[in-house]
């Protein structure tokens, strides 16, 4: 399939170069210009802007289409940027990320809408956090934030409960199926193309190129003895953009040459959702408590069909072995006995919620740098000065914001990289 998409390019996008020799023995190899790996929202977002600056695209993904992994398994939150630290990636990225996300939807009628979000507190001793949320949005350059008192907030949300609040009219939710449609359809028609079930298990140096090793996803089964595996194939691209999402960390690990120190350690946090069933929608804006370990806490997230979501909550998992990681193979079932921890996290700020309303939705996992009851970390945008390996960009740990930066995101990749 890989070679099919290749040679679909045409052009001077690539050329045939023989077999690999050395360790690789007869296994086919070919140039590319450039190669994203990974077709979540980033990875799509920076081919298409990539392509729409003059390079030719590839973008090799290990599932059978675009957005199957933490890309469709989130809130669909657009995010206003204001828990992350000033300065940092995280706010820069999702504070012009969000901009440019409404001017896109708006200007291509994707589905998405504006209701804003309220953070509460739902005791005195949460006050402080609240007031500090409020300082760091500020700093952000968040300029629409406004501090409430709990019966403001009430009076807005008459089912709410609340001490103190913080209202952000610039959070919004998306559409991000449609969203991420519309990012490939603009990176085909600028001559991108998608090797779909096409998963990278590693790579090497040679010639100050990096060698992608290549494997067709249908020949990688729960099991298989990866320390053995040789690659079908070996892609050798001008521009490598690792946007694999939960497996780019454990895939630069994998790419022989480079400088192992300056890699992260891969933590994974998978969050189960609810939806509420058997009473009318409730809120008419997101409802936020405090930030905990791991994740935004327990939040109310409304669709754009209606549907209201409690979620994500934050089980710490470890284990994963780098196939599974690569191909996706992952454990997404909500146990409806999770429940039970969801009723008292939101009758914190939602008393009237009543037995029985709560109904397993889905998972998602997060591709985090830090584990538990450690501080969160920044994005990590990694290139040749960091690690050292020509034309590798490393994306890590994109989590939340991902969605809301993801276009910022690539505009910050192709500025350095477009032709």
């Amino acid at each position: 399939m890989l070679r099919r998409a290749i040679r679909s390019c045409g052009g001077t996008f690539a050329r045939a170069i023989g077999s690999a020799g050395g360790a690789y023995g007869e296994i086919p190899k070919e140039t590319a210009d450039v190669v994203v790996i990974g077709a979540g929202v980033v990875g799509i977002a920076v081919a298409r802007e990539l392509a729409l600056r003059g390079r030719e695209v590839l973008v090799v993904e290990a599932a059978s289409t675009f957005g199957t992994g933490t890309s469709s398994r989130n809130s669909e939150v657009i995010h206003a940027g204001i828990y992350y630290p000033p300065k940092s990636l995280k706010a820069s990225l999702c504070v012009k990320g969000r901009k440019l996300l409404y001017k896109y939807c708006c200007e291509r009628g994707i589905p998405h809408r504006q209701p804003g979000k309220i953070i509460v507190a739902t005791s005195f001793a949460e006050i402080p956090k609240l007031e500090h949320l409020l300082r760091s949005g500020k700093e952000n350059g968040i300029e629409d934030l406004r501090l409430m008192e709990g019966f403001q907030a009430m009076q807005m949300e008459p089912e709410l409960q609340c001490v103190k609040a913080l209202l952000s009219p610039s959070s919004g939710i998306v559409d991000s199926h449609s969203f991420m449609l519309s990012l490939v359809g603009e990176a085909e028609n600028s001559r991108t193309t998608f090797s779909y079930n096409t998963t990278v298990i590693g790579g090497h140096i040679e010639d100050n190129f990096l060698h992608l090793h290549i494997y067709e996803s249908k020949g990688l089964q729960n099991g298989t003895n990866d320390a053995q595996l040789l690659p079908q194939f070996v892609l050798i691209p001008r521009l490598v953009i690792n946007a694999a999402g939960l497996s780019a960390v454990p895939l630069a690990k994998r790419f022989h040459g480079i400088n192992q120190g300056i890699l992260p350690t891969a933590y994974y946090a998978r969050g189960c959702y609810f939806t509420l069933s058997k009473t009318k929608t409730p809120f008419s804006h997101l409802i936020y408590p405090l930030p905990e370990d791991g994740g935004l806490g327990v939040h109310v997230t409304l669709d754009l069909i209606g549907i209201v979501k409690f979620g994500p909550d934050v089980e710490w998992i470890d284990g994963v072995d780098d196939i599974s990681c690569f191909t996706n193979r992952l454990n997404y079932c909500v146990s409806s006995d999770r429940s039970e921890k969801f009723y008292p996290e939101i009758r914190k700020y939602f008393p009237n919620l009543k037995d029985g309303c709560l109904e397993p939705g889905y998972s998602g996992i997060r591709p985090k740098l830090s584990g538990p009851g450690k501080p969160p970390k920044d994005f990590v945008i990694q290139d040749e000065d960091d690690h050292g390996v020509p034309g590798l960009v490393n994306l890590l740990g994109i989590e939340s914001p991902g969605l809301t930066s993801s276009l910022a995101i690539a505009q910050c990749i192709a500025s350095k990289y477009s032709k």
